[in-house]
């Protein structure tokens, strides 16, 4: 395990479906010993409940976002956060998180994860994402990116992995030096 950040860190990883935000997540937290709070397991809790994109939804989702991660960060620990920019997240959410996190004392890394579209498009109808209820149709996700679902704006990250050719395991690595993280 890997010595927390001077300031306790929400370490975003935010990209469209398909480009390995979850993979690398784990990677990095198996690595660093943060928790993952990764975006599914609040989707999934609302989506017992309400209609994805439902007003509830929208507000409930916020909420326990904006709840959990600065209780984390008071108790002087970092963690793992994947996120994916949406049409349904109000565009003031990354503001918002990061004096939410500013004041429980810590800070945000926002972190870019890409990959090339063809790697992105064929990863989205993987069996992995049919088994755990995620996007899984090449065809209904041009669709919403054609209707307009993905937009969102641009958000402020000063590192980017690109999952095309390295593994998860080798981008965890990168990206925990690029942080100042011990490997």
């Amino acid at each position: 395990m890997n010595p927390e950040p001077t300031l306790p860190t929400v370490l975003v990883l935010h990209g469209p479906a398909g480009v390995g935000k979850l993979t690398v997540a784990r990677e990095v937290a198996a690595r660093s010993g943060w928790p993952l709070f990764h975006n599914h397991l609040t989707v999934d809790l609302l989506l017992s409940l309400f209609p994805f994109g439902s007003p509830d939804f929208v507000r409930h989702r916020e909420e326990i976002w904006l709840r959990l991660m600065p209780e984390v960060v008071r108790d002087g620990r970092s963690l793992v956060f994947t996120f994916t920019p949406e049409r349904t997240v109000d565009p003031g959410f990354p503001p918002r998180l990061e004096a939410s996190i500013q004041e429980a004392g810590g800070q945000v890394e926002w972190v870019t994860v890409t990959c090339d579209r063809e790697v992105q498009l064929q990863r989205v109808e993987s069996a992995d994402r049919k088994a755990h209820g995620k996007l899984d149709s090449r065809a209904f996700y041009l669709e919403l990116e054609r209707n307009g679902a993905f937009a969102f704006p641009p958000l402020p990250s000063e590192i980017t992995v690109d999952t095309t050719t390295l593994s998860a395991t080798e981008n965890a690595i990168l990206l925990l030096r690029q942080l100042g993280q011990a490997i």
